[in-house]
């Protein structure tokens, strides 16, 4: 491996990380430190790689030296090809690592997401399998201790959910699952199937990072802004307060619906900022589909209407279609316990996939 990216784009990085040390240093206005307080931290593990690439190389060339001096005696020469096989390897290492610090990041994996999960096709079987994945994220979001606020739920005839949306805070959250965007297919006997026959249903899962005032404005004007009273179960006080907001964007048509609190303010609220993170996403994918036709893909296809997951309980095994990676390990997967697993198996091929746009790019 050979790092192809000039001297000049590293000289720059390392005097950007000074002028913010310096900067941080002089004690700025709270707004200014937080900022470069970010931007030093993002740039911490970027300088220490280059640190240690150049570090190495370094002590390659002295090694290399010492190796075409005439005059150095036959042990030192010795010791010196001994080191060069060592630093050789970790250059190597150095190198893969200051290529994966360099690779262009996605200022939204930081942030918290809005998760929307959906039953398909399947009946009451793709109600129940919504309900179990969005389960499955809430104990994983649990283990990870971020936290799932329900913004609004529809729940299935037996169980489950037609559709459940809530936003989940933390950080790192939407970097994270980013990936889970997509049709997720389940093969499993139904508890109301008598003979035991195989029924496929499927769920549709979005995630959306949350948006910032500083991304998504809003004209006031162009919201038609409903009150309705909440439905579903919930008692005498679902039935007669019109606490449930509907929110429609009219240029765009997006319009969005929260039910979960019994305060119209704060389910206006979230309205809201539900309706930023999608007008935020659509901002997204339509700036990524200019830059490239193949980028509406997440290892793979950023098209939510793609197949990206089979579980099948029967044999007791999840595969993720992207990157054909199979666990049996479905029940810890439903856990959310085994779910790291494949998020970083995905995580690994899209940086796989950048490293070699960039190699082919160089």
């Amino acid at each position: 491996m050979s790092i192809t990216l000039p001297e000049h784009r590293l000289d720059a990085i390392l005097a950007r990380h000074r002028i913010a040390q310096d900067r941080l240093a002089s004690n700025p206005d709270s707004e200014t430190l937080v900022a470069l307080s970010k931007e030093v931290a993002e740039l911490d593990p970027v300088v220490e790689v280059i640190s240690a690439w150049r570090k190495a190389r370094q002590e390659i060339d002295e090694a290399e030296a010492i190796l075409t001096d005439a005059a150095a005696d036959a042990e030192f020469r010795q010791l010196a090809a001994d080191d060069l096989a060592r630093l050789r390897g970790e250059m190597e290492a150095h190198e893969r690592a200051l290529l994966l610090a360099l690779l262009p990041k996605d200022a939204a994996d930081a942030r918290g997401a809005i998760l929307e999960v959906r039953a398909g096709t399947g009946g009451d079987e793709a109600a129940l399998f919504a309900g179990d994945l969005f389960r499955m994220y809430a104990r994983y979001a649990q283990e990870r201790r971020w936290t799932v606020d329900v913004l609004s739920q529809s729940e299935g005839t037996a169980g489950g959910y037609k559709e459940i949306v809530a936003e989940i805070s933390g950080q790192g959250v939407y970097g994270r699952l980013r990936w889970e965007s997509g049709v997720h297919r389940v093969q499993r006997v139904p508890d109301t199937e008598a003979q035991g026959r195989i029924h496929t249903s499927a769920a549709t899962v979005a995630v959306l990072p949350l948006a910032e005032d500083v991304d998504v404005s809003i004209n006031e004007a162009e919201l038609r802004i409903d009150t309705l009273r909440s439905g579903g179960a919930g008692g005498q006080h679902v039935n007669k307060t019109e606490s449930a907001v509907r929110i429609t964007h009219l240029p765009s048509g997006i319009v969005v619906l929260v039910q979960d609190e019994r305060s119209q303010h704060k389910n206006k609220a979230r309205g809201m900022a539900l309706l930023k993170a999608k007008l935020f996403d659509a901002e997204r994918l339509k700036l990524d589909m200019a830059r490239s036709a193949d980028r509406r893909s997440q290892v793979g296809s950023g098209d939510r209407s793609e197949r990206i997951r089979t579980y099948n309980f029967p044999q007791g095994r999840v595969t993720d279609h992207r990157i054909g990676l199979t666990l049996y390990k479905l029940d810890e997967m439903m856990q959310g316990v085994v779910l790291d697993e494949m998020l970083d198996a995905l995580a690994a091929a899209r940086q796989a996939e950048l490293l070699a746009e960039q190699q082919g790019a160089a």
